[in-house]
């Protein structure tokens, strides 16, 4: 073979090969593994890359060096193939550097591939967050001094805005405050555990609640039948107080809620139930309200919403009248 035959010609191939960090090192797709092992040379720019020792210890000698665009060219020169493992910042200087030569038209580009060597699985950004929140946790001076206590008043608001996002159909609000109310699970979780007595951490707190959908989906995790809303319904209900052993069909309901919530919450669990339970009477407001909250629930209407719902007319009524915009 000669200097100028077509294959000492030929520019050759860069492999950009991208990891996710969100995967253990390691786990890389087969694709990636034949291109590495088949390379003429693998490149990283990063000697304490978390993929380094898996790469060696299956035999595939990795140079720690950072070339440029033109050197990276000349690498690949004669038809060769170089792998570049990416650092976790990416390598934009290098795919810019490789793009501006190509612009020009007067140099020969290697055929370049970008080969995703992991992927993410689904929920795999919830890790990111549990890593951010971590990180707050122990650096910044206000995240790093609340408690339980101190963030409640927060869960409530959160919950309230998310509630209003999805009344007002806005989906970029409302991922945006789902968000919200995610920070707070995970906030509360990471406060969890640095308790000296009884420490728990997301992990838990998930584990216990994918235990929970199982148990109480006996219909798609086991041999029971559902075929109708109704039918789901009643399984989540027996297998909760199953698990539950309330002597009282009011135990769990939480007192602090909205008044019309907690009036209907309670009539639903009296209606289901089957017990007859007459309304206590008496003089005011309240009462009234309480029956009105009661058929509003045997009737299949939330009286909390349907109120809100109502209250937002108003709301445009007097600013109609103020001469306001909605």
């Amino acid at each position: 073979m000669n200097a100028t035959s077509p294959e000492a010609a030929a520019p050759g191939r860069i492999v950009l090969l991208t990891t996710s960090h969100r995967v253990a090192p390691g786990l890389l797709s087969w694709p990636a593994w034949q291109a590495l092992r088949s390379a003429d040379r693998v490149l990283c720019a990063d000697g304490a890359h978390p993929q380094l020792p898996y790469l060696r210890e299956a035999g595939i000698p990795v140079d720690e060096a950072a070339p440029t665009a033109q050197e990276l060219i000349d690498t690949c020169a004669g038809g060769r193939t170089v792998v570049v493992v990416a650092t976790g910042e990416g390598e934009s200087a290098l795919t810019d550097g490789l793009a501006r030569l190509a612009g020009t038209g007067r140099v020969a580009m290697p055929e370049l591939e970008l080969l995703p060597a992991s992927y993410d699985l689904p929920g795999a950004r919830l890790l990111d967050l549990v890593q951010v929140m971590d990180r707050i946790r122990v650096e910044c001076p206000w995240s790093s001094q609340q408690t339980h206590k101190g963030l409640a008043k927060y869960g409530i608001e959160e919950a309230y805005e998310l509630v209003e996002a999805i009344e007002d159909g806005d989906r970029d609000e409302l991922r945006e405050e789902l968000g919200d109310v995610l920070l707070q699970v995970v906030f509360h979780s990471r406060i969890a555990e640095e308790d000296p007595e009884a420490p728990f951490s997301i992990d838990d707190v998930a584990g216990g609640i994918v235990t929970k959908l199982i148990h109480r989906h006996p219909h798609v995790f086991g041999d029971e039948t559902a075929t109708t809303p109704e039918e789901v319904k009643e399984h989540w209900l027996r297998t909760k107080a199953e698990e539950k052993r309330r002597e009282s069909v009011t135990e769990g309901i939480p007192l602090g809620q909205p008044g019309l919530a907690l009036a209907a919450k309670l009539a639903s669990r009296v209606r289901t139930a089957g017990l007859d339970v007459p309304l206590p009477t008496g003089d005011g407001i309240g009462y009234e309200l309480l029956a009105m909250a009661v058929r509003a629930e045997a009737a299949g209407v939330d009286p909390e919403a349907a109120l809100r719902v109502a209250a937002r007319a108003y709301r445009d009524a007097v600013r109609a009248a103020e001469g306001v915009p909605s």
